[in-house]
């Protein structure tokens, strides 16, 4: 019998009535269904990588490799369980931000992924839009959710001592989840009855902060400048977490994908078992990029200056000092344990791209078409320059891997615009770029 191909026009009806165009299936034929989702992820750690001094003779713990055996760079001792992803993942040295130069160095989390002035105390907003959020704009119309946001803690954080990387089209900071057990339930176990009880919240929550915003307004009680902005924050995370519950409905009548969830530890602590913790986070993110419900996610690790948690997380695995301390550390066996809890996350992060490269797309694995940049927004101690960065995946949209790139200076907003292009974003800048980073990864 001879098969009908369906338009790849197709929409089905959602919730009142709301058009919702179909996913790629391969009955529209294969040149529907081979267009693959192009994802993107950025993994956020603080207070830099260690980058021992030449006096100590430990270059083999530097997280940039300072080796090369027949033409290729040498993994260290703190990245070596990346290296069977040698041919995912390249380097790229000699990274800045121009703005993070003029800022207060602790703010080099807030601009990591927009590159914003924060120096300038004229500028509108706070911030500028994030790299994530520029991808959740282009890609929600295809997925669940518009982009998923976490982090070590909940929330936002405060100025300079943020607890979120991404930030919204206004600047403003888009609040982070960091409850597996309640980031699985809003990406997996949506239902129409909890998103009308939430719905029905947050329309109180609105309506509460628009009354004391009117009152203040109304008897000339103006609130202060920092309470006014709270209040305008926190306004602009319920409407946030509104547009995402908007996402979700017209979703409803479309079944998940069938995924295994038996591996998932929901209940984890970050405080009792880090190493637990983070890799039930990065199963989250493997099943919601597996499962197309986004194709934008920011995970912040750990926050700047020993906010939150994660600072004793070196403690809780036998090392004797904070993070924090770690990278301030100048002496020999400082740098060494700020190294091994380097290697740390290295191994994390081995587990989350050995994840995603078994996950299967039409056209190769999950990792093949996602671009993962991971970390800091210093090098060591607060230096804004030479940003640690490794870039990985994205094979299947052009990158090409296994290099260390550590000649010259290059813009941050450089390679970001890089990534948006790579992903098909048809944008000519992004933040105060000056063209594209053309080099080694991102070949024109």
């Amino acid at each position: 019998m001879k098969s009908q191909s369906i338009d790849r026009r197709a929409v089905l009806k959602g919730i009142a009535g709301t058009a919702l165009a179909l996913p790629a299936l391969e009955a529209m034929g294969s040149e529907v269904a081979g267009q693959v989702p192009r994802r993107f992820c950025a993994l956020y750690t603080a207070n830099g990588m260690s980058l021992p001094k030449a006096e100590h003779k430990i270059d083999q713990w530097s997280w940039f490799p300072r080796q090369q055996q027949d033409g290729q760079f040498v993994f260290g001792e703190s990245t070596k369980p990346l290296e069977s992803f040698r041919n995912q993942l390249s380097f790229v040295g000699g990274l800045y931000h121009e703005n993070g130069l003029k800022s207060d160095p602790h703010t080099c989390s807030d601009m990591w992924l927009t590159g914003a002035p924060l120096h300038d105390e004229t500028r509108d907003s706070y911030n500028s839009v994030s790299l994530d959020q520029v991808v959740a704009r282009h890609t929600k119309g295809h997925c669940r959710q518009p982009s998923l946001v976490l982090s070590i803690d909940a929330g936002v954080g405060f100025l300079s001592r943020t607890g979120t990387i991404s930030y919204n089209h206004a600047g403003r900071p888009i609040p982070a989840e960091n409850n597996p057990r309640q980031v699985f339930n809003r990406l997996f176990r949506a239902d129409v009855g909890a998103l009308n009880a939430r719905r029905d919240q947050l329309r109180r929550q609105i309506k509460l902060v628009d009354a004391v915003l009117e009152s203040a307004k109304s008897f000339d009680k103006q609130l202060g400048q920092t309470d006014r902005q709270t209040m305008q924050q926190y306004l602009a995370s319920l409407d946030e977490v509104e547009s995402r519950l908007a996402a979700s409905e017209k979703w409803t009548d479309i079944p998940l994908k069938q995924q295994d969830y038996s591996h998932l530890d929901l209940d984890v602590s970050p405080e009792q078992d880090p190493a637990s913790y983070y890799r039930t986070m990065f199963d989250l993110i493997a099943l919601a990029f597996d499962a197309d419900i986004t194709r934008s996610i920011a995970f912040m690790l750990n926050r700047e200056d020993g906010m939150g948690i994660s600072d004793t997380f070196p403690l809780k695995l036998g090392l004797s000092r904070t993070h924090h301390n770690l990278s301030h550390a100048g002496d020999k066996a400082g740098q060494l344990e700020f190294a091994k809890y380097d290697r740390f996350l290295s191994e994390e992060l081995a587990g989350f791209f050995k994840r995603l490269n078994s996950y299967q797309d039409s056209q190769g694995t999950v990792l093949d078409n996602t671009i993962v940049l991971y970390g800091s927004g210093a090098s060591t101690t607060h230096q804004p320059r030479n940003l640690p960065t490794l870039i990985a995946g994205g094979t299947n949209m052009g990158l090409q891997h296994g290099v260390y790139h550590a000649e010259g200076k290059t813009r941050m907003a450089n390679l970001q615009l890089s990534i948006l292009q790579a992903m098909g974003i048809e944008q000519d800048t992004f933040a105060d770029s000056q063209g594209t980073f053309t080099d080694s990864v991102f070949r024109s």
